[in-house]
């Protein structure tokens, strides 16, 4: 079964959040089904990314980066989180306490082992901080790991 690691931007405008959707439901349309979409669900372009992988028929393995990861995403992105957490198939938590850059980068490693390949949305920036989408992008290529990059044109990032 086709299992697609996922790793995106937080703080997408909605213009954006609607060219992202799009270009999913696009590129996921052309895999192989079953498919398993793996994501820690952040806010943003991971949550779009679950939606489709689900939408697709395919199925979600979630990965969680610590303990305290809920309360750190923003209020508005926490019923998603919640949504999506029910309907994954496997939810493996890290052994981090506190959401911070090492659990994030720690938990899209350990996400990228269990992968065929990783789908990126990414402006193809460097990362705002250690384990951000640039960062995962860069240890997929370092696995040699087939890495999609997606940036719609006219998507920008606040």
């Amino acid at each position: 079964m086709p299992t697609i690691a996922f790793t995106g931007h937080r703080g997408l405008p909605r213009d954006t959040a609607v060219r992202v959707r799009r270009a999913l439901r696009a590129v996921l349309a052309g895999r192989d089904r079953p498919l398993v979409g793996l994501s820690c669900l952040a806010e943003g372009a991971d949550q779009l990314f679950a939606r489709e992988v689900l939408r697709a028929g395919g199925e979600l393995d979630v990965i969680v980066p610590a303990a305290g990861y809920r309360e750190s995403l923003p209020r508005a992105a926490r019923a998603g989180y919640d949504d999506l957490l029910t309907l994954a198939r496997h939810v493996h938590r890290m052994p981090f306490e506190r959401p911070e850059p090492v659990a994030y980068m720690a938990a899209s490693v350990f996400m990228l082992e269990r992968a065929d390949e990783l789908l990126a949305v990414w402006d193809g920036l460097p990362a705002r901080g250690f384990g951000g989408t640039a960062d995962v992008v860069a240890h997929a290529r370092e696995q040699e790991m087939r890495v999609l990059v997606l940036w719609p044109p006219g998507s920008r990032r606040d």
